[in-house]
């Protein structure tokens, strides 16, 4: 990405504070959370894709436009988005990655296992901000989920307060 911001390897509160910029761009609505979602080689330090909820036409999360914005740019459909991931590929998420959607959409708990190919290619770790509220999916089990697939599932603490206000504007009592 040709305007990516300076962020320092491995500087998970940098990428995070970056995911939520892109969160704040999904418009308040009371039936979606605004998440964020930075996808990062994380051998190069380059960011490869961003997003965030409804980024794409259709009711798309961030991990979702991240993932089919990088496809695009492969020229590769993004069921096989993984097949041309650097092998150090890490996704920052403001939010845990669902495991539930409504719809017919796909999760992007199963969006993001469909990424792995071989031993060490896809996305290998995910950090994250919070874990999903139980508004929408009671108990998301996508951190489980992740972690039985060998996906390495990381909190990276001290914006929660600032990610749930985000990603609940637009919702009662928020």
């Amino acid at each position: 990405m040709d305007n990516s911001p300076q962020i320092a390897p491995l500087d998970h509160l940098g990428y995070m504070r970056l995911a939520l910029s892109l969160a704040e761009k999904c418009p308040p609505k009371p039936t979606n959370y605004r998440v964020g979602a930075v996808l990062v080689d994380e051998g190069t330090n380059q960011i490869l894709s961003t997003g965030f909820t409804l980024e794409l036409p259709g009711n798309t999360h961030a991990e979702q436009c991240a993932l089919r914005k990088y496809s695009s740019t492969k020229n590769v459909p993004e069921e096989a988005v993984g097949s041309v991931l650097p092998t150090q590929t890490v996704l920052y998420t403001t939010m845990e990655p669902c495991q539930t959607r409504s719809a017919g959409n796909t999760p992007c708990v199963e969006r993001i296992l469909g990424t792995i190919s071989g031993e060490d290619g896809g996305i290998q770790t995910v950090y994250v901000g919070v874990k999903e509220p139980d508004t929408f999916v009671v108990a998301n089990a996508g951190q489980s989920k992740l972690e039985q697939a060998g996906i390495v599932y990381i909190h990276v603490p001290g914006l929660e307060q600032e990610i749930l206000h985000t990603a609940t504007a637009g919702h009662q009592n928020s």
